[in-house]
């Protein structure tokens, strides 16, 4: 998808950039004073219009403020933090880990619709444990860090929760 992209264009570019230093093209300390800002640039310009490449996460985020859900939130900064919502109804959250972690078991909610989880892990881990009767999609901004989606659920007509993950030296792990 188009948000995992920016972590390989930032690689890619730093690669090119000291490609062209190595071969004396340009000089290693421009490179060393540019080699910040741009990737501070390109990170910028990515969450200003990332998301008009994420239609479907936007619309879900429409709907849920329109129908005037206020979506879970947990936070973990130097923490840990378990969020179990077992027989609740379930319609989405909003999970901050800075180094630290969260696992938000998701296994025995109730979810009735499609919904939104999203997940920010700066230097830390975020870990989201799904129902077997859940498909999940994930888009990501990694830099640094990943999402990884190991539900195995695959089905046609059936809910969908979408995780919008941010991964800075961090990463979020669906199970």
């Amino acid at each position: 998808t188009q948000r995992e992209k920016t972590g390989n264009l930032i690689g890619l570019a730093i690669g090119v950039y000291l490609l062209l230093s190595a071969q004396g093209i340009l000089d290693y300390d421009i490179a060393w004073k540019l080699l910040l800002p741009a990737i501070i640039v390109i990170v910028g310009l990515k969450m200003v219009f990332g998301e008009l490449f994420n239609r479907k996460v936007k619309s879900v985020v429409v709907e849920m403020k329109a129908n005037g859900t206020q979506p879970a939130s947990g936070t973990a900064v130097f923490s840990g933090s378990d969020m179990n919502y077992a027989n609740q109804v379930f319609e989405g959250a909003e999970l901050n880990a800075v180094f630290g972690g969260i696992e938000c078991d998701l296994r025995e909610a109730v979810i009735n619709k499609d919904c939104l989880i999203e997940a920010n892990a700066i230097f830390g881990g975020i870990d989201i444990l799904v129902p077997d009767n859940v498909n999940v999609k994930v888009t990501q901004t990694p830099i640094f860090g990943g999402a990884s989606n190991k539900s195995k659920f695959r089905k046609e007509n059936t809910v969908t929760l979408y995780v919008d993950a941010t991964c800075i030296f961090g990463g979020v792990e669906i199970k």
